[in-house]
Formats: structure tokens, C-alpha cells, sequence
């Protein structure tokens, strides 16, 4: 895809979701930066609104990194037992909160190398943790929504998930980069859903290559 094309497309998903890359969006990412890494080892496979059910309560018992690495795992299964996957979540958080007292003295680290040896954390979860706490944009975290849409719109053509973010890391200025997983993110889920997308009011269907295909059929 040309840059000009994913320039135009980044614009006006912007002009749709214009909540999608401030404060009001991405809920789940909002906090220290210890909430922003739990949160989001808690968020795979699951929807922002569980995982915001549980966040109160989990803070409000572990409120720190010695906390929540102190904490039996069945007391903190019992606090995000609502949440898919919990039996994993508890140990991950929990390894996640001891990796960040032995290793980094109880800070959130703020490198792509130092978040992956943290237990619970790929590429994804980094690059989340690396933009919305540190405020810095090292790659593109690349969720569900994200794959579909950049294989959909045609900004890759692969279902590799790594291979998708340096495919995006191309078409994108880098400066872009971590909002445009908030504004892929809100357009999977208010349009371009995975089973019928709703491309009669798709602000980008001009662009998009699913869309094309469909229309010559």
C-alpha cells in the first residue's frame, strides 16, 4: 500500500475515532505504569469492560509491585476468576510482580528487551506497556483486531503477527505508531467486525482491499 494511502486511511479513522488515542480511550491502559503492565497481561482474551471489573478490587488489595509478588495465587484467582484464562493470569501477574522487584527494583522497565524478560509479556504487551506508560513508540502491538484489519484493509499479507507490525512499521511514520493500534483497535470493534463487517458505513472502504474484492464480486 502506498504511504499516502495509509496516511489518508490513519486521518480519517482519526476523524471517526477521534477518543480513540486520548484519555478517553483505551481504558485499560490508563493508570501507573505497574497498572498499565498487569492490565494488560490480564486483557488477552478478554474484553476491556471484565478486565475494568477487576481492577479495583486487584489494586486495592496489591497496590504495589511487593504486593501483588507477595500474593498467593489462589487469593488472586479469586479476584479475577470472572476473567478467561484466571488460573494462568494469577501465576503471570504474580511472576510478572516479583520479576519486577528482583530485577528492576520494583519499576515498570521502559525498553523493549528488559518487558520481554518479564514474565507474561511478548511483543504485544510491551509495546502497549512501552506507549502508554513510557510514552514511547518502539513497534505496533498487534491484537487480534489489529491482524484482522491489516490483512482485511491490505497493509500485510501474512496472518505472522510479527511480520504484520514490521509491515506496518513501514507504511506508518513512526510517530504514529502506538496510536494507530488505538484507532485499528476502535475501528475492529465498532466496524470491521470479524464475522460481518459493516462496510456500507466504512469511512475507509475506498481503501480497503477486502472491500474491493467484495464489490467486483
Amino acid at each position: 500500500m502506498k504511504k499516502q494511502d495509509a496516511e489518508k486511511i490513519y486521518s480519517l479513522l482519526l476523524q471517526q475515532y477521534p477518543d480513540a488515542c486520548n484519555s478517553a480511550g483505551m481504558v485499560v491502559c490508563r493508570g501507573s505504569p505497574f497498572e498499565v503492565l498487569i492490565l494488560t497481561i490480564l486483557s488477552a482474551q478478554t474484553t476491556d469492560r471484565a478486565v475494568l471489573q477487576v481492577k479495583k478490587p486487584l489494586f486495592t488489595r496489591y497496590p504495589t509491585p511487593a504486593a501483588l509478588a507477595a500474593a498467593k495465587t489462589e487469593d488472586v484467582e479469586m479476584l479475577i476468576h470472572s476473567l478467561g484464562y484466571f488460573h494462568a493470569k494469577a501465576r503471570h501477574i504474580i511472576a510478572a510482580s516479583q520479576a519486577l522487584i528482583t530485577k528492576f527494583g520494583g519499576e515498570v522497565p521502559g525498553t523493549m528487551e528488559e518487558l520481554l524478560s518479564i514474565p507474561g509479556v511478548g511483543r504485544k504487551t510491551a509495546n502497549i506497556v512501552l506507549y502508554h506508560a513510557h510514552g514511547r513508540n518502539e513497534g505496533i502491538a498487534v491484537d487480534t483486531h489489529v491482524r484482522r484489519l491489516a490483512q482485511r484493509i491490505g497493509f500485510s499479507n501474512t496472518d505472522n503477527v510479527r511480520v504484520i507490525e514490521q509491515d506496518l512499521m513501514a507504511a506508518f511514520q513512526k510517530n504514529l505508531w502506538g496510536d494507530l493500534t488505538d484507532l485499528l483497535i476502535a475501528h475492529g470493534r465498532a466496524c470491521c467486525i470479524a464475522k460481518k463487517p459493516k462496510c456500507e458505513v466504512c469511512p475507509i472502504s475506498r481503501y480497503c482491499r477486502f472491500f474491493q474484492a467484495l464489490s467486483k464480486k
